[in-house]
C-alpha cells in the first residue's frame, strides 16, 4: 500500500487532519472500516455511491483491479460506482492523466493500458512528457491529450478530487468509500477478500435504508472472483 505506514502513526495523522479540515472519523479495526463524521455528500442522488480511490503508481491498486472489476460487474441495482484518483505529490500527474483521458472519451482504453505499462511492463512514466508520449503510443492524439491535461476542466476535477480525498481522510490507496459515510481498504480490513465482505455489508445496509421494509435489499456476492484487466 502506498504510502506504507504503521497504524499508531496513522492514528496521529488522522487526528491532526481532522482538526485541520474540520472532519473526524471513528475507526473500528475489528469491523474493518471507519465511519466518516461528518458524512461527505454524494453525487449519485438516490443511488448508493461506491468510490474507489486509487493511483496508477500503486501496485496494490493494480492487484485489486481484477476483483474490483468483477464486483462492479455484479453490483446490485441501486449502486453507482466510480473511480477517483489520488492527488498530490507523485500521484498528481496520474490524476491529471486520468481526467485528461476521461475528458477525451478515451478512458476505457487508457486506464488499463497505463496500469499495465507501469505495473507489468515497468515503464518509467512519471511526468507530463512521459504521459503525453504514452498516450500517443496507444493511439490518443498527443496534442489533444496535452491540451486536455493542462485544461481548466482537468484542473477543476483534480481540485475537486483533492478536496474530496481530504474529506474522506485518504492517507493511502487503494481505499473504498461507501455512500460518503464509510471508508475501508484491504489494509484496514486485513485483506482484499475481507474488504469486499465489509463493502458488501455496508452496501446492503445503505440499500436497506433506501428500500421499503417489505422489499429486502439485494446483496452482492460475498467475495468476487478476479476478472483480469483487458
Amino acid at each position: 500500500m502506498f504510502p506504507s505506514l504503521r497504524v499508531p502513526f496513522l492514528v496521529g495523522i488522522v487526528a491532526a487532519l481532522s482538526l485541520s479540515i474540520g472532519a473526524a472519523w471513528a475507526a473500528d479495526e475489528d469491523l474493518g472500516y471507519a465511519t466518516l463524521s461528518p458524512p461527505v455528500a454524494t453525487a449519485t442522488g438516490d443511488q448508493v455511491e461506491v468510490v474507489e480511490v486509487f493511483s496508477y503508481s500503486c501496485p496494490h491498486c493494480w492487484h485489486l483491479e481484477p476483483m474490483m472489476n468483477s464486483w462492479v460487474g455484479t453490483k446490485p441495482a441501486g449502486v453507482a460506482f466510480r473511480r477517483q484518483p489520488g492527488t498530490g505529490g507523485r500521484w498528481e500527474p496520474y490524476a491529471r492523466a486520468y481526467y485528461a483521458a476521461e475528458s477525451l472519451g478515451k478512458l476505457d482504453e487508457f486506464h488499463t493500458a497505463l496500469f499495465r505499462a507501469l505495473q507489468v511492463d515497468r515503464k518509467p512514466i512519471l511526468k507530463e512528457e512521459d504521459l503525453v508520449k504514452f498516450a500517443g503510443e496507444i493511439g490518443i492524439d498527443p496534442q489533444e491529450f496535452r491540451a486536455a491535461y493542462n485544461s481548466f476542466t482537468v484542473e477543476t476535477k483534480v481540485r475537486k478530487a483533492t478536496d474530496l480525498n481530504a474529506r474522506y481522510g485518504i492517507d493511502g490507496v487503494p481505499t473504498v468509500i461507501v455512500n460518503g459515510k464509510y471508508r475501508t481498504s484491504p489494509a484496514q480490513a486485513q485483506g482484499a477478500a475481507k474488504m469486499f465482505e465489509v463493502l458488501n455489508t455496508l452496501v446492503a445496509q445503505e440499500l436497506a435504508a433506501k428500500t421499503p421494509a417489505a422489499v429486502p435489499a439485494e446483496a452482492p456476492n460475498a467475495a468476487p472472483a478476479a476478472v483480469a484487466p483487458k
